[in-house]
């Protein structure tokens, strides 16, 4: 067989944004970069620290992922070589094993014959994932709400605001099974209408472009962020700062944390950053942008 060689970048995610929980999605501009070769085995490298001890045969994550979805398709995956690259932090809050769920899948699309629309590769990875709002950021770019359950995923994809996106980002990891360890196994129903009605005004902040309201729609989350406060001391002394800043349209976790996302204008996102890493010395401090392409393909052979 003929050897096929080709590139893919995903893009990371913050996801939720306060009460879009497990809904809304952002693709943002970090980006994991896979350069793949048929072989004979699986293997993976990476020099990126970030990827620093991946598993380096089949039982990587990309691997498990494109064998999936080449079963869902009814075809074999050849074994590949993958070489790596990431500046996706792991177990962050920035969308890092979304982006290779997400890579896989299109891995495993790669080798079929037939175009493989969006909405299949997104309901492929929710599956794998759970919930839709970073794997559907990552395949679609910009800002996706959606919907996902053993039966059906649905997903709106929205285009990429003009924002600057300053993300504090923890020497230390939550793990996402932790962080959802410590939310409650139900609401009261007077508490889950409250809650629903702040993720309502956020959804339709977000669709009218009205990024004030939305900001504050993001510190007011019922359904997460009180629970994992405990896991992220900053994250109250951020929202509260985040208030009182006329600069700061508003702030939450980035997905389960414990990296806190603060959005702002375009354009002021230095002063912001400054402005934060004046208030909250020796945190890692990052200015993003919505990512507006979702994941790309690029081949250097034909099939």
């Amino acid at each position: 067989m003929e050897s096929l060689s080709f590139q893919i970048k995903v893009p990371g995610s913050t996801a939720n944004l306060g009460p879009g929980f497990d809904s809304i999605g952002m693709a943002v501009s970090r980006y994991l970069e896979l350069q793949v070769h048929t072989a004979d085995r699986w293997l993976f490298s990476s020099h990126s620290k970030d990827l620093a001890g991946i598993r380096t045969d089949e039982s990587n994550l990309v691997a498990e992922v494109a064998k999936h979805t080449g079963k869902e398709l009814g075809i074999t995956i050849p074994p590949c070589h993958v070489e790596m690259t990431s500046n996706i932090p792991l177990a962050r809050g920035l969308g890092s094993s979304a982006a290779a769920i997400v890579a896989g899948i299109e891995l495993g699309c790669y080798f079929y014959e037939k175009p493989v629309s969006p909405s299949y590769k997104v309901r492929l990875a929710s599956l794998w994932e759970g919930h839709p709002d970073n794997v559907a950021a990552s395949v679609y770019g910009g800002i996706v709400i959606g919907t996902h359950s053993d039966e059906s995923t649905h997903v709106l994809p929205i285009e990429a605001p003009e924002l600057d996106l300053v993300f504090l980002i923890p020497e230390e990891e939550v793990m996402t099974k932790k962080a959802r360890s410590v939310l409650p196994s139900e609401l009261s129903f007077p508490e889950a209408v409250k809650a629903g009605s702040v993720g309502n005004v956020l959804t339709a902040a977000i669709l009218t472009g009205n990024w004030k309201v939305a900001g504050e729609m993001m510190g007011k989350d019922l359904y997460h962020q009180p629970y994992r406060k405990h896991l992220i001391p900053l994250l109250d002394k951020v929202l509260s700062f985040a208030a009182d800043k006329k600069e700061i349209y508003g702030a939450a976790l980035s997905g389960a944390g414990p990296t806190i996302l603060c959005i702002t204008k375009k354009g002021r996102g230095s002063s912001v950053a400054t402005m934060i890493g004046e208030a909250f010395e020796g945190m890692e401090i990052d200015i993003l942008t919505p990512a507006k392409q979702g994941v790309q393909l690029v081949t250097n052979s034909n099939r």
